[in-house]
């Protein structure tokens, strides 16, 4: 179990994430987190493109979907954002983000506000699956792994963190068992946030990309700590349906219809814990299986 003083300063670290310096012109300079990974996490590109983009738009008007293209990878550094003012309509309101790190240009990004309609109203029901409770949290597992636990991943890996994630259905982290495309997870926040729906919306792109690709790997016994596979998000799409507070339980319910290319497609509906669907995702990513070298 993390402290509740820890747990309240990972959550602060998060937000301070989201909590972009103005530099006029619509553009907007990020901070990064390493999270050990070799580039910058994409779900945090995803976040502060979309707290970008709300930063130019009445709080009036969430966003209700965005789709984005991860061009190249990010560095642990500083990250600009020009937000472009497409389109502001009646009932609509468009975006575009760039994101930049120097000279290269990293990510785009196309947002879509709306004001509050009332409207028809139906959704897919929440998948059964068992509760958070009980259940071991990510982080859980890799420190149980002790001696196992890949080098690289014994440092930032072990690290608290803001989100938690909790796999409704936990596999080992090396060597998973070939299973169907499908996979639920739980995730929150691990303390309180503000009352800012931009920021629960901006943080929920952010830990949307977790875990995504993980769907196409699932039926060829793949996963990410084993090095076997080099993964890189391609694009990511996203929409918001309903309300929601990420400081409370939302489960991620994944599936990936296809893989084919060196290219996997993954889906995920997020639901909180009443039952109601709050956002889809959709990503296709690369992953090419590393080959075994010739003895």
């Amino acid at each position: 179990m993390i402290d509740p003083s820890t747990a309240a300063r990972v959550v602060a670290d998060l937000v301070a994430l989201m909590r972009l310096e103005t530099l006029g012109n619509d553009r907007f300079l990020a901070q990064s987190e390493d999270i050990g990974t070799p580039a910058v996490f994409g779900g945090q590109v995803l976040g502060q493109a979309l707290m970008a983009a709300s930063r130019t738009v009445e709080a009036d008007r969430p966003a209700h979907s965005m789709h984005a293209y991860f061009l190249l990878p990010g560095e642990h550094a500083p990250i600009e954002y020009a937000v472009d003012r497409v389109r502001d309509g009646r009932s609509f309101t468009t975006r575009h983000v760039v994101a930049r790190q120097g000279e290269r240009i990293i990510f785009e990004m196309s947002a879509s506000f709306q004001t509050v309609d009332d409207g028809i109203e139906h959704q897919l029901p929440m998948p059964a699956a068992a509760g958070p409770e009980g259940l071991a949290s990510e982080l859980e597992q890799r420190i149980a792994m002790g001696e196992r636990l890949p080098e690289r991943w014994r440092d930032k890996g072990v690290a608290p963190h803001g989100l938690e994630y909790r796999r409704v259905d936990p596999d080992d982290l090396l060597a998973p068992e070939v299973r169907p495309a499908e996979s639920a997870l739980w995730m929150r926040a691990i303390a309180p946030l503000p009352d800012d729906p931009n920021l629960h919306r901006a943080l929920l792109a952010y830990a949307s990309d977790h875990g995504l690709l993980g769907a196409a790997m699932r039926p060829h016994g793949l996963s990410f700590m084993s090095g076997q596979v080099r993964p890189a998000s391609l694009d990511h799409a996203m929409w918001f349906h309903r309300d929601f507070r990420l400081d409370d339980w939302l489960l991620y319910s994944l599936d990936s219809p296809s893989a084919s290319g060196a290219r996997g497609l993954c889906r995920g509906s997020i639901f909180a814990r009443d039952g109601r669907l709050v956002a889809s995702t959709a990503q296709e990513g690369m992953l090419r299986v590393r080959r075994p070298e010739s003895p």
